[in-house]
């Protein structure tokens, strides 16, 4: 006689998931209202769904899919639609083989979504089961909006309405010069059709809801790699195939109000754009001419940046009290030191937010202006207008401000202002590019600064780098290598009892393990001690241990800190650190 297969309910009594009360009440109200006992098990709050549906996956005989743990390859999924995925609720996991495709579905059991698949991918399917919701979130992150067009789409839209004036324009300018080919030309025509604007947007929201800083769009000699940068990693995300490059490029060129005519010299533009959800955004676009095709980088800012306020950068509470008494000052000037992409402006306007009231007059210059603070006169560079750092500093001393902001140091004479601006009463902001804090000193005196005025008007420099933090669903303890600590300073018995963490990874996180990005620091405060060797020229490493000898934190003392805490990893500390003296 044939053993009955046991059902969810027999496996989850089993397993300790419920009880047998429990079983027989759900079991009776299923067989009353014919209800799935699985929608009962969690309606009434008997089990969890990963439990129940790892439970019908044994009862079926497939295997269960857990997201956090399995990685969902981007290539599987190139061969399902999105129509199609959404329409069944299901999501290619990975190929088995040359001929097995393994597919996490709701309903293993649904044979017409089974044949479906058989048939749009010509391969076998394997099913397996996972949480429906999991796959729900699963395809709206590994699908990227709209399908990208195919040549046959493409060239019907092309065959539509009349072009834009500008565009029309553009392709007789082109013309004229003899520079535009046929299908540079058909490019040109094709960008302003439906297809592409959508291709283009969908690229766009894309890369806002998976939190990137920035979209790269770049020509390769068969394809167009498209890749986001997200927590300060790029990810390369889809790749499309090369026709697509000039309309691609042109429709970018168009909404940033560039001339697409010019494809020699690099280009800047500005696009702003508001998502369904009704959040504004800015666009920075730079296009830069390359030996196969114009590579476009696109910044995106958020008009309402969350993370402008110091509570919010990273600060441990001793360098939060410290940059406080800081920015207390009537006068002098603190820098922000860092490379591009440090985190420099955002610190820059987190200290402006604190320090903006009505009882002060702050304006800023800067190239470009990011973020737009209410109660804050912004001003940016225009190159072209003759509208530079240094006269700009000048005007700003004749409408009575208390605090200045400047974009960055860049040169003598705009050093020299910000340092006559310190001297007479002023609060001043600034940003260098230097590898730490006690650097900013020596490049002034490289810039041709004369010592004595650095160690006037100079009260502080910060330096920062921005560090990964471990993704709070897949952290987990482990053993670090001897080999990162021994690069830290340290060895296995200093750090004894101190728990470390890493990420596993998971779809959460994109399976990476980290997920956002804080600060580090090193804050060093200008004191008597330190003043004195700036007047005598004294070696960059006399400063930088009087600076320490004063209570600075060197950037990679900090990132310890932050890794012993659990907020990020050695590892991530040693990326971004590691070529810094401490």
């Amino acid at each position: 006689m044939a053993m009955m297969r046991k059902d969810v309910g027999d496996l989850l009594l089993e397993e300790g998931v419920i009880t047998p009360e429990q079983l027989k009440e759900v079991r009776d109200v299923a067989k009353a209202t014919k209800t799935d006992i699985k929608k009962l098990l969690l309606d009434l709050g008997y089990a969890k769904e990963e439990q129940v549906y790892s439970a019908y996956a044994k009862q079926l005989g497939y295997p269960f899919i857990d997201f956090s743990r399995e990685r969902i390859e981007p290539s599987a999924v190139n061969l399902v639609p999105q129509h199609f995925a959404q329409r069944y609720n299901v999501i290619p996991v990975r190929k088995v083989g040359d001929r097995k495709l393994l597919v996490a579905m709701a309903d293993p059991t649904n044979i017409v979504a089974i044949d479906d698949l058989r048939l749009v991918t010509g391969l076998d399917i394997e099913p397996a089961v996972a949480v429906p919701e999991m796959i729900s979130e699963a395809i709206t992150r590994h699908y990227r909006g709209e399908a990208v067009p195919t040549t046959a789409v493409i060239t019907e839209a092309a065959a539509g309405g009349g072009l834009p004036t500008a565009v029309q324009e553009a392709i007789s300018t082109l013309r004229a010069r003899g520079e535009i080919s046929a299908e540079e030309e058909e490019a040109l025509r094709v960008a302003e059709e439906a297809p592409i604007i959508r291709a283009v947007n969908a690229i766009i929201h894309q890369a806002i809801r998976e939190r990137a800083s920035d979209i790269h769009v770049e020509p390769e000699r068969r394809s167009v790699r498209i890749r986001y940068r997200i927590d300060g990693i790029l990810h390369e995300v889809m790749n499309l195939p090369r026709f697509l490059h000039p309309p691609l490029t042109s429709r970018i060129k168009i909404m940033a109000d560039m001339n697409i005519a010019e494809r020699r010299l690099p280009q800047d533009g500005r696009i702003p754009i508001r998502t369904p959800d009704g959040k504004d955004y800015d666009l920075r676009v730079s296009c830069i001419p390359t030996i196969i095709g114009e590579k476009i980088v696109l910044r995106i800012l958020d008009r309402q940046n969350p993370l402008i306020g110091l509570h919010k950068l990273g600060f441990f509470p001793d360098t939060f009290a410290q940059l406080e008494r800081l920015i207390s000052h009537p006068y002098g000037i603190i820098l922000s030191t860092g490379p591009t992409g440090s985190g420099k402006t955002t610190t820059q306007y987190s200290i402006l937010s604190r320090l903006n009231t009505t009882e002060v007059n702050i304006i800023t210059i800067e190239d470009p202006v990011e973020y737009q603070l209410a109660g804050v006169y912004q001003v940016q560079v225009n190159t072209k207008a003759g509208l530079l750092f240094s006269n700009a500093l000048r005007y700003f001393l004749r409408h009575d401000p208390d605090i200045m902001m400047v974009g960055e140091i860049r040169d003598l004479e705009t050093a020299e202002i910000a340092i006559e601006a310190s001297l007479t009463g002023h609060l001043v902001l600034s940003t260098l590019h230097t590898n730490d804090a006690p650097t900013a000193i020596t490049r002034l005196i490289d810039m041709g600064v004369e010592p004595f005025l650095i160690s006037a008007s100079l009260i502080g420099v910060l330096a920062q780098r921005l560090v990964r933090t471990l993704c709070p669903r897949c952290k987990e303890p482990y053993k670090p290598p001897v080999e990162g600590l021994r690069r830290l300073g340290l060895t296995p018995e200093e750090v004894e009892g101190v728990t470390f963490y890493r990420g596993r990874g998971c779809e959460y996180c994109r399976h990476t393990g980290y997920y956002g990005r804080t600060g580090i620091f090193e804050l060093m405060v200008i004191n008597e001690e330190i003043a004195e060797l700036i007047v005598r020229r004294a070696p960059l490493s006399e400063i930088r241990e009087a600076a320490k000898a004063a209570g600075m934190k060197t950037l990679m003392e900090d990132g310890l800190r932050k890794a012993m805490a659990g907020i990020t990893t050695i590892e991530e500390v040693l990326r971004v650190a590691a070529t810094i003296g401490f």
